[in-house]
């Protein structure tokens, strides 16, 4: 009888537990619900800049480099109601190198709750207090992912994480640790499911298809991850949570090797990018454009390329065409860091597939000027970037700067030698008693020849394009140099003989001044007249 007594009062005893287990649940939820909303994402920018990554902008001036759109930040932050029990108000934050941490509760509120937490642990209703908060918690979450668009970002949905292992683990854990333990399951339980989402999209990130206009927001999100690890370290510090540690590390690993892919895949493009259509006019070439602003934008990303960059660009077997040339001219850098090196080599790759491209011109004076305006380009846009100029160097600067002037010096040559050689005393001299020393017929027949000839590359010329200013003004200069001299010499000398003849305007057709206005409309890029310009006799 008093056994059944023992019995009827434990039941009694059990059932009024159940009853204010129940009535403790329901208030628990209660309040959580009260005091939960979406996180306002303004709260989380640090109005300070950071010290480690700065912000840049892919202002890619005329390339136009297609990133695909995924998010830069990807910050994990950790909630912090159960785990403090201080005196910080709902308005205050604390700020760590990378994460934010905000009070959403009031001091008030969060003692309730842990007292309420601590009576239905200690009753033996750890698991049903872990799942309440995480009911509940887990929506403000997602809904604050939505606002911060990583949702939508998302490639594909990712089943979360299950939690009846992590409640099994957590409640075989001593008596003492049982706060603990209550802190970490219910941390866990609110946000393992959406840090591995985000992880998980980072890691697609790394692992998709290795286009070079990737390259960048691989490394904001290498940057960003990097700069969050000591934090995802300390804040998903139990065991419970040691997979998240792991995955955050390797995925920084892959992120790291997708640049260094990258970058390779980069060269080999370079260097195979197939156009045989010449660019019209011997203007730059899209590949360059494309190629320098590119490099420019690694420039950019220095200081993490070069933790990342170890090993020198490989040289020997991509030259298969021309073993001699690229190789040699690479071997002569020394003392460089590997990420400059292959800058060097992008650079000496890119010249390289030039120089292919330019003979498909069939003008024999377009190809060296097509090489001018495309080693200009690359001149200047090293000297634009002074992060660039300083992994470049002005040793090697120089060396491109000397390939410029040869190919203007080409340039010269292919156009003007021939034409000058008009202007040659020898062939129109002769002897005899009856003559002036001067064969007329000779003398008639180089003013032609030399007409026909300037009139065709005027008209020619004029059509062909060197974009900057600049360069346009000081090759008219140089030609000028060569032709105007020589071409009032010639006149001085032989003006005489050609005016005492017949027609003498049907050989000497231009002054002086007629050629150095003529000089002007080269390279302009737009077709002139069929005749040129020409000053009153």
């Amino acid at each position: 009888m008093e056994s059944a007594t023992i019995a009827e009062e434990h039941n009694k005893a059990n059932s009024a537990i159940q009853i204010a287990m129940a009535r403790l649940e329901d208030e628990f939820r209660n309040i959580l619900i009260a005091h939960t909303s979406p996180i306002e994402t303004d709260s989380l920018v640090d109005p300070s800049p950071s010290t480690h990554s700065t912000s840049r902008t892919e202002s890619t001036g005329d390339c136009e480099l297609q990133d695909e759109d995924f998010s830069e930040d990807h910050a994990v932050r950790k909630e912090t109601e159960l785990e403090r029990g201080d005196s910080s108000t709902s308005a205050s934050y604390r700020s760590t190198n990378s994460i934010r941490e905000l009070d959403l509760m009031p001091c008030e509120v969060i003692n309730d709750l842990r007292s309420i937490a601590e009576r239905m642990v200690s009753a033996g209703y750890f698991r049903e207090c872990v799942q309440v908060y995480g009911s509940v918690r887990k929506s403000a979450v997602d809904s604050s992912f939505r606002r911060l668009g990583v949702e939508k970002l998302s490639i594909r949905r990712y089943p979360e994480a299950g939690v009846g292992s992590l409640g099994d683990e957590d409640q075989t854990v001593d008596t003492s640790r049982q706060g603990t333990a209550t802190d970490d399951a219910c941390f866990m339980e609110t946000v393992k499911g959406p840090a591995i989402q985000l992880f998980n999209f980072a890691e697609a990130i790394s692992i998709s298809r290795r286009s070079p206009e990737k390259l960048f927001k691989i490394l904001d999100l290498h940057d960003a991850l990097s700069d969050l690890l000591p934090d995802i370290d300390a804040i998903f510090q139990s065991k419970s949570s040691e997979s998240i540690r792991v995955q955050a590390a390797e995925i920084l690993s892959r992120l790291a090797e997708a640049a260094r892919g990258i970058l390779s895949e980069f060269e080999n493009a370079v260097l195979c990018e197939p156009s045989k259509i010449p660019v019209p006019g011997g203007t730059i070439h899209p590949l360059t454009r494309y190629v320098m602003n590119y490099i420019s934008l690694i420039s950019d990303y220095k200081q993490t390329l070069i933790e990342l960059i170890v090993s020198k660009p490989s040289t020997g077997s991509r030259y298969s065409r021309d073993p001699t040339t690229p190789e040699m001219e690479f071997a002569e850098l020394e003392g460089r860091t590997p990420l400059a090196l292959h800058l060097i080599w992008i650079i000496v790759i890119l010249q390289f597939n030039l120089e292919d491209k330019s003979k498909h011109y069939k003008d024999a004076s377009l190809p060296p000027l097509f090489i001018m305006n495309n080693d200009h380009y690359i001149v200047q846009k090293i000297k634009g970037s002074p992060e660039l100029r300083e992994m470049i160097g002005d040793d090697y600067l120089k060396k491109l700067t000397g390939k410029l002037r040869q190919a203007a010096t080409s340039y010269q040559r292919s156009t003007w030698m021939r034409i000058l050689h008009c202007l040659r005393d020898e062939g129109l001299h002769v002897s005899g008693s009856f003559s002036s020393g001067v064969s007329k017929s000779a003398l008639r027949e180089r003013f032609k020849t030399f007409n026909a000839m300037f009139e065709e590359v005027h008209r020619t010329q004029a059509t062909w394009l060197i974009p900057d200013p600049q360069l346009r003004e000081e090759l008219r200069i140089s030609i000028s140099e060569l032709l105007i001299p020589a071409y009032r010499s010639f006149l001085g000398r032989y003006r005489s003989h050609i005016e005492s003849g017949r027609h003498p305007e049907a050989f000497i057709k231009y002054s002086v001044e007629d050629l150095e206005t003529a000089v002007l409309d080269f390279f302009e890029g737009y077709p002139v007249s069929q005749h040129l310009r020409r000053r009153s006799q």
